[in-house]
């Protein structure tokens, strides 16, 4: 009874975290640029000092996809560096946005 309790949980558990993970971008290189930014307006912010992340483009599945901006809560003594696609030779790099100091 205690075992299937402790699977129930742990199942429980994981399936509560992978929404974040799913959500987690990492860098990656690939030879197609990305297409041009999208213009977004944001819209009002839900509360006083919120800071907005703008749209980029993600890797998926062989092909470019727009993912939107969002508004995120701040972090004290901490600013958002959008995600980003360098040029590096004849490759594309993307580095996903993060705070910083």
């Amino acid at each position: 009874m205690k075992t299937k309790m402790i699977v129930a949980s742990l199942f429980l558990a994981g399936g509560l975290a992978l929404p974040a993970l799913s959500q987690a971008q990492v860098a990656v290189d690939v030879d197609i640029a990305p297409p041009a930014l999208q213009v977004e307006t944001p819209p009002p912010p839900p509360q006083p000092g919120y800071v907005w992340a703008a749209g980029y483009w993600s890797w998926n599945g062989g092909h470019h996809v727009w993912v939107p901006g969002h508004y995120m809560a701040p972090r004290a003594g901490y600013h958002w560096e959008a995600d980003r696609w360098e040029q590096r030779g004849s490759h594309y790099h993307y580095e996903p946005g993060h705070w910083a100091r």
